[in-house]
């Protein structure tokens, strides 16, 4: 990422045009999503590579002390820049104003791990705010990878988000979004601690880098408890599908660096691309060996037994499902179902969500709905109506 100049550029709200206007939220968001294509190294247990970078304007309180108006005025100052980046032949850029949103759209985002919970609440890490919090996002399409939010926890929050272990492209990704703004806009820094952020753990490089990591073999062999504290003991953390307070239904966990200060991009990248997820690659490969070696015919029981679960069911809550799809991917990884497509796991992990659920069906559903739906979903997709 380019250090910006010790003598800050001038880039007030008259420097730049008025944004472009954006596509509608429906454009582009009924496909699948780039970060479950179940490609790339390593992706019978990384399911996908995350990395975020924070960054915040120079001259602007941080989010913990700002006024509504300066957060209306970084909210504005980044959306011009943001819609009017040069993206390239068939590129488009989506954006969201969040507290103008509906909740389901809102939820979708979620869903598609495009925002966090907090920015979609609009609830800042102070506990004030609500809905009526002034916050965007702004998406990259078609792809869906690159995107940035406004007024999270930090001004900015830019993120690439890959299948497979991709943690080196997914920070070039990042690099060239961070380069592209910076023309632009001037970004809190000091020479010695560099980018300044609003939570000390970010300060430095501002970068977070995680994996999501699919790890049934560890939890049925009973080593993901000892996997669990040997990663916190290298200074990771480890969160549930939905990132930080949620479940890890499925046995689907992000894994991701805890601290960024004192160390370089390359320091972070080596450790976490390189050393450490290769580590965690091979425990779960070798817990996968012992299930299909002494365990066999047990662990092909169980996984067959979730995907006639699948489908024949006429009500499933989310967490039920994600937990059943978890072992049915297991098993099609592992060539024990070879009937079932992966792709078609990796749809349904998203298409089970209850915002994708209700915009799949075209309308709102009761929770008692989405139960029923769901299963239908299920049954549909996996081979029996």
């Amino acid at each position: 990422m380019t250090e910006p100049d010790p003598k800050p550029k001038s880039h007030g709200a008259g420097d730049l045009p008025e944004p472009k206007q954006p596509p509608a939220l429906s454009s582009g968001f009924e496909r699948g999503v780039e970060w479950l294509r179940g490609a790339g190294d390593a992706s019978d247990v990384v399911l996908s590579s995350r990395v975020r970078i924070a960054r915040n304007l120079a001259g602007f309180p941080f989010m913990t002390t700002a006024e509504r108006a300066d957060r209306a005025q970084v909210l504005e100052l980044c959306k011009r820049r943001l819609m009017n980046l040069a993206l390239g032949e068939g590129r488009r850029m989506l954006w969201v104003d969040l507290h103008t949103a509906t909740p389901d759209e809102r939820d979708a985002l979620v869903e598609r791990q495009l925002i966090s919970r907090n920015h979609a609440k609009g609830k800042l890490s102070t506990g004030a705010g609500g809905q009526d919090e002034p916050r965007g996002v702004a998406v990259i399409l078609p792809e869906e990878r690159i995107s940035a939010m406004i007024n999270e926890e930090d001004h900015l929050r830019l993120q690439s988000i890959r299948s497979g272990l991709a943690l080196d492209e997914c920070l070039a990704d990042v690099d060239w979004l961070d380069d592209e703004i910076e023309k632009g806009l001037d970004f809190a820094f000091h020479p010695r601690f560099g980018y300044l952020t609003a939570c000390p753990t970010n300060v430095g490089t501002g970068l977070r880098l995680s994996v999501m990591m699919h790890l049934p073999g560890l939890k049925m062999t009973g080593e993901l408890e000892k996997a669990s504290r040997a990663a916190h003991d290298m200074g990771l953390a480890i969160r549930g599908f939905h990132g930080e307070g949620s479940e890890a239904n499925g046995e689907f966990y992000q894994v991701s660096n805890q601290t960024t200060l004192g160390k370089s991009d390359a320091m972070l990248l080596r450790e976490l691309n390189d050393e450490i997820v290769p580590r965690l690659v091979g425990y779960e490969r070798h817990a996968r060996g012992r299930l299909l070696g002494d365990r066999r015919e047990t662990t092909h029981d169980t996984v067959a037994r979730a995907l006639g679960t699948l489908r024949h069911a006429r009500l499933l809550r989310a967490a039920e499902a994600m937990e059943l799809l978890g072992l049915v991917r297991l098993g099609v990884v592992c060539g024990l179902l070879p009937e079932v497509n992966l792709d078609t796991v990796h749809g349904l992990l998203l298409a089970i969500q209850p915002a994708h659920l209700q915009r799949i069906t075209g309308r709102v559903l009761t929770p008692a709905e989405r139960r029923s739906a769901r299963a239908d979903l299920c049954r549909a997709r996996l081979g029996l109506r």
